[in-house]
């Protein structure tokens, strides 16, 4: 029995590395082939239009929801202790470090990165990729580089109006439900944000779009069996990024919090 355990976890951490491994060559070609001229803007942008515009809606319905909730849970403690006046600053630093970047980046995750991985992995099993070959044309570079980039410099601004309107989702409540004038809202949660809390979420924000890009890219690439394969390969990469997101959000916060004390 113990043995068999072993065996299986020794599995998982080989089959762990290997994955990590595989996502770490891709970055590496990302980058490469990014500072390789010549470049191709268009791509670029169409990413970032389907990445930035087309996610806004649904990401800043689900943060002003998101910061509404936070302040009716905080109310139902805060009332019986005669501490509601801090409710304001309590829902600034949680969207802006931890709520804000991740639910930002797990909707992302779920809509682009999906979306990522169907329409490479389409492309893989229809042989386009090996026509991109045969014709000279790298896929790393026609396919990875625009979305990789258009992830990385969209997300965190979805993730700043997704704050910006979570907080304001908290204001509706504490001003017509708990009575906190609007000047008190604003003024605590100015006083309560930090530029160590911004810069925090925003260095999570990128980490996040990077593993959205890298895995919905790696999952699509290595597609295979047809309509069926690549069915399999979009669960996968939905289920991998929604993994390492909140893993890697476990470990920068620890970080942030215990070694920078921040």
């Amino acid at each position: 029995m113990i043995k068999a355990i072993t065996t299986r976890t020794r599995g998982y951490l080989t089959g762990f590395f290997s994955y990590a491994g595989e996502l770490s060559l891709l970055l590496v070609k990302t980058l490469l082939w990014t500072v390789t001229p010549p470049f191709n803007r268009y791509r670029f942008l169409a990413q970032a239009k389907r990445v930035g515009p087309g996610s806004f809606l649904i990401s800043s319905l689900v943060a002003l929801f998101i910061g509404m909730i936070i302040a009716l849970q905080m109310a139902y403690m805060m009332l019986r202790l005669s501490a509601e006046i801090y409710i304001p600053n309590v829902i600034a630093v949680a969207l802006t470090r931890e709520l804000g970047p991740v639910l930002t980046a797990l909707i992302v995750a779920g809509r682009i990165g999906a979306g990522i991985t169907a329409e490479v992995g389409s492309m893989v099993v229809s042989e386009q990729v090996d026509a991109l070959r045969a014709f000279a044309v790298n896929p790393v570079r026609y396919l990875v580089v625009p979305r990789f980039w258009a992830l990385v410099l969209m997300l965190p601004v979805l993730t700043v109006f997704a704050v910006l309107i979570g907080i304001f989702g908290g204001f509706l409540i504490c001003y017509f439900k708990l009575d906190i004038s609007a000047f008190m809202y604003w003024q605590m949660v100015v006083d309560s944000l930090a530029v160590k809390d911004v810069v925090t979420g925003l260095v999570k924000t990128v980490l996040f779009a990077m593993i959205i890009a890298l895995v919905g890219c790696h999952e699509g690439l290595k597609s295979e069996g047809g309509a069926d394969g690549v069915g399999r390969a979009t669960t996968m990469s939905v289920v991998r990024s929604f993994i390492m997101i909140i893993m890697f959000d476990c470990l920068f916060t620890f970080i942030f919090y215990f070694l920078f004390n921040a």
